[in-house]
C-alpha cells in the first residue's frame, strides 16, 4: 500500500507542470426535450430526446506575448440513455492549434466553414425545427464535421474575417490518385445590429459513397430595433452522384433551400421565434416546407427553457420530418405526409 501512495504521490507531481503549462477549462451542455412527434401516417408517439448534448475540454498555452497554442476534445453525450453512441471518443469538435496577431491556424476534426456560416439565421439550432432538417437533406447534404482538416482563420478587418479549410477527409491517409478531398470556406461579417456568412464547399466524387457535390450558403440577421430580429437563409447545391430511386439520393443536379424567420423579444428573458423554409428540387415531386413557432425563457445566463411546435409538408417524393437533425429521436418520416412535432425542452450550458 505504502509503494502505491508513494507511485500515485509521484505521478501526480510529473502531471502537474503539464497542467500548469496550460489554461485548461471544462465545458458542456445538457440538453433534452419531451417530443410528441406525428408523422402524419402511421407514427404517433411520445419521446425523450437527448439534442447534441456534449462534454469538452479546451485550453491554451502562451509560447510568447503574440503567439498561443490552444486545443479543444469535445464528445457528444446522450441524456436520454446515458450512451454516446459509439465506441469513439472526441466525436465532436476536436483540435490544435496556434493563433496570434495572424489569425489562427488549427487541424483536427471539426465544423467546416460552411457549416458554421448558418449561424446568423439559426434560430432552432439543435432543436425540433432545425433548419437543417430541410437544408441538410439526401446524399448532397452538407453541414458536415470532416475529420482530417486543416484551417485557417484571418484576423477580423472591420468585422470581417475569412475561414478556409481543407480535408484529406478519406480515413486516416491520403490514397494515390484518389480524388478524395473536401474544401470549404465562408466570409463572415460582424459589426452593429447585422451579421451574415457567405459560404461555398465542394467535396470530391472519391471522399465517400455520396458522390461529388458543391454548395454555396448566405445567412443574415438584422436587429431592427433592440427587441425585433429578423434573418434569412439561402443555399444551393449541386450533386453529381449516383442515381437510384430512394429518396436518400433523390436530390439530383440542382435543390435550393431558403426561409425567412424573426425573433421578437417580450422581455429580456422571454422571447417568441418563428421561421419558414422551402426546399425546391428538380427532381419531380420531391419538394418540401417547413414552418415553425417557438417561445424561449432563459431562467439565467445558462438555463433556458423552451416550446415549440413545427410541420414538414412534403411532396410525394419527399419524407421529411422536423426532428430529424441533431437529436437523438430521429424515427424516420413518411412519404408525402405532413409530419408534425410539438416539443418541450430545457438547456443547461456548463
Amino acid at each position: 500500500m505504502k509503494k502505491k501512495l508513494i507511485a500515485i504521490a509521484v505521478g501526480a507531481a510529473a502531471v502537474m507542470p503539464a497542467l500548469a503549462l496550460a489554461d485548461v477549462s471544462i465545458y458542456g451542455r445538457a440538453h433534452v426535450s419531451v417530443d410528441f412527434l406525428d408523422d402524419g401516417a402511421d407514427y404517433s408517439e411520445t419521446n425523450l430526446s437527448s439534442n447534441s448534448s456534449r462534454i469538452g475540454f479546451k485550453g491554451d498555452h502562451e509560447i510568447n506575448p503574440s503567439l498561443k497554442a490552444f486545443f479543444q476534445i469535445e464528445q457528444e453525450i446522450n441524456f436520454a440513455t446515458g450512451s454516446n453512441g459509439s465506441n469513439s471518443f472526441a466525436t465532436r469538435d476536436t483540435f490544435v492549434g496556434l493563433k496570434g496577431d495572424f489569425g489562427a491556424v488549427q487541424m483536427g476534426r471539426f465544423d467546416s466553414p460552411f457549416k458554421k456560416a448558418r449561424g446568423p439565421a439559426n434560430l432552432f439550432g439543435d432543436q425540433v425545427g432545425d433548419m437543417r432538417n430541410l437544408a441538410r437533406t439526401g446524399n448532397a447534404r452538407f453541414d458536415e464535421r470532416y475529420d482530417n482538416t486543416l484551417q485557417y482563420t484571418t484576423p477580423s478587418f472591420g468585422g470581417f474575417n475569412l475561414a478556409v479549410a481543407y480535408s484529406v477527409y478519406a480515413g486516416q491517409s491520403a490514397v494515390e490518385d484518389r480524388d478524395a478531398d473536401a474544401f470549404s470556406t465562408s466570409l463572415n461579417y460582424a459589426a452593429g445590429p447585422f451579421a451574415a456568412s457567405l459560404a461555398y464547399e465542394k467535396v470530391e466524387e472519391e471522399a465517400d459513397s455520396r458522390g461529388e457535390r458543391d454548395a454555396v450558403r448566405a445567412a443574415a440577421s438584422y436587429n431592427l430595433t433592440d427587441a425585433f430580429k429578423v434573418v434569412g437563409f439561402y443555399q444551393t447545391t449541386e450533386y453529381d452522384g449516383v442515381v437510384d430511386t430512394t429518396d436518400a439520393v433523390r436530390d439530383l443536379n440542382t435543390t435550393d433551400t431558403y426561409g425567412l424567420g424573426g425573433e421578437f423579444k417580450l422581455t429580456d428573458a422571454t422571447a417568441l421565434k418563428a421561421m419558414w423554409m422551402t426546399l425546391d428540387s428538380d427532381a419531380d415531386n420531391a419538394d418540401a416546407d417547413m414552418w415553425v413557432l417557438g417561445v424561449e425563457h432563459k431562467l439565467d445566463k445558462a438555463v433556458r427553457v423552451y416550446a415549440n411546435y413545427a410541420v414538414v409538408d412534403n411532396d410525394d417524393g419527399r419524407s421529411l420530418t422536423p426532428w430529424g437533425q441533431g437529436r437523438s429521436a430521429t424515427p424516420s418520416g413518411a412519404a408525402g405526409e405532413k409530419a408534425s412535432a410539438l416539443s418541450v425542452g430545457l438547456r443547461y450550458d456548463f
